[in-house]
């Protein structure tokens, strides 16, 4: 029903296509339509949520022709959740429909396909998140609720287990409403987010009020409680207005996730941004040495470098590497990582606004045969026009770029092959199952 009480209008309709968020594409009065729950090849009945002027979005109602890649979601929570965007569709063919995804948006803003489609990363399924913030609301029986926020809204789906979280974290979640509801109101409990490092796990309490000493001494004793799970320890902090503490009496926690192939470990913070499937991410940073292919003493940039993800494998593979990044407390951090691995010699790490640079910052910082950008959702915009402004002698020869949105990868690739920069090599990586995100690799190859 909309606000006034009138009946949406429904009707049917044949979906052909998938946009970036997983819904189903078709047409309808001569526009666009996107229906949320419905998947390619499918003829569904939909209503009418909103009509544009040039697309409308709606919603499925009842299912007509089911695609052969539709499955029964196995979270009771699917239809509500905003935690997930594709439970209804088989693993396998969630990778297909984002490979086809990306592969409209390079053809439609890009200006073409790669020379090379790479083989996608499928990852994990299922208990692969190992980061993620929970909010806390009320039930619609006044209890504490906890989860992820429902979609389109800002109400918090309950929650008492989770299978995209790790098994301990989704087995503790009703253990911790029970401890946490008596306290809820009092301390302002707002989320509560953790990081599953690996070799330990780091719960953060995020909460607008300060705490008493009652709320403080519950709150110990909740920490001395849930102190290790499955051989890990777990450690805990409070939050509040941004300043974090640890709650328990041990050593301060150091969580990690480690490279295996380049033998390196990366220390990082409760509140660093890490990527949130280590997995994957270790396959990922496999992929880019690959295309990179570092060699000793070759001069590599290393763009929106973060605690060194990219940069400490360049370095031990050989390659003397600037890494930069646009917030001076993770250049220290990518330094003391580089120095605990033993690379210090071969790293250097600067502050620079990447989203200003221009031709003069980017010669300032010298030559360097090959760069790895792997910037946010909003992309590298300024940079690759930096790049592709440089003199010719001056340009990288290759640039591998990891992007997490591809409509913003196929425009800085559009400015690339203006720059005569070849579409190289390019595919996904299934860094988040379940949802409509899609995270892919691009290689780029000055002509000539």
């Amino acid at each position: 029903m909309a606000a006034n009480g009138a009946r949406l209008p429904e009707s049917d309709i044949c979906l052909h296509g998938i946009d970036h968020e997983g819904r189903g594409v078709g047409r309808w009065q001569g526009k666009a339509v996107f229906v949320a729950g419905a998947l390619p090849g499918e003829t569904v009945r939909w209503r009418l949520r909103q009509d544009k002027k040039s697309f409308a979005l709606g919603e499925a109602v009842q299912i007509h022709r089911a695609s052969a890649q539709r499955v029964v979601p196995p979270c009771p929570l699917f239809a509500h959740c905003g935690g997930c965007a594709l439970q209804h569709v088989a693993a396998e063919a969630q990778v297909a429909l984002k490979q086809r995804v990306w592969e409209e948006q390079m053809q439609r803003l890009g200006g073409g396909m790669p020379q090379q489609l790479l083989p996608p990363i499928y990852g994990q399924p299922w208990h692969y998140r190992q980061r993620a913030r929970l909010s806390v609301g009320k039930t619609d029986s006044g209890e504490m609720a906890l989860g992820f926020l429902a979609r389109g809204s800002k109400a918090v789906v309950d929650m008492d287990a989770c299978l995209v979280l790790p098994e301990a974290v989704s087995a503790a979640l009703p253990r911790l409403k029970q401890r946490l509801a008596a306290w809820q109101e009092a301390i302002g409990l707002a989320s509560i987010a953790f990081s599953d490092g690996e070799d330990s796990l780091v719960w953060v309490l995020q909460h607008r009020h300060a705490l008493t000493n009652a709320a403080l001494a519950a709150l110990q004793a909740l920490a001395a409680d849930e102190n290790q799970h499955q051989g890990k320890p777990w450690h805990w902090y409070t939050q509040h207005q941004g300043s974090l503490t640890l709650l328990s009496a041990t050593a301060t926690p150091a969580l990690c996730y480690r490279l295996p192939e380049f033998g390196i470990t990366i220390a990082y913070r409760p509140d660093d941004f890490t990527q949130i499937n280590r997995h994957t991410n270790a396959l990922m940073v496999h992929r880019a040495m690959q295309w990179l292919a570092p060699q000793p003493g070759e001069r590599m940039v290393d763009a929106f470098c973060g605690l060194g993800n990219f940069s400490l494998p360049m370095a031990r593979l050989g390659a003397q590497v600037l890494g930069i990044e646009g917030v001076a407390d993770m250049v220290a951090q990518a330094q003391a990582n580089a120095a605990a691995n033993g690379l210090a010699a071969q790293c250097r790490f600067a502050v620079a606004d990447l989203f200003a640079a221009d031709v003069a910052m980017v010669q300032q910082w010298g030559m360097a045969d090959k760069w790895l950008l792997d910037p946010p959702r909003a992309g590298a915009y300024a940079l690759v026009q930096a790049l592709a402004a440089l003199p010719q002698a001056q340009r990288p020869r290759r640039l591998v770029y990891v992007s997490c949105n591809p409509a913003t990868l196929a425009r800085d690739a559009a400015v690339l092959a203006a720059a005569a920069y070849v579409f190289r090599a390019g595919g996904i990586m299934n860094m988040f199952a379940q949802t409509a995100h899609v995270e892919s690799l691009a290689v780029f190859d000055l002509a000539g």
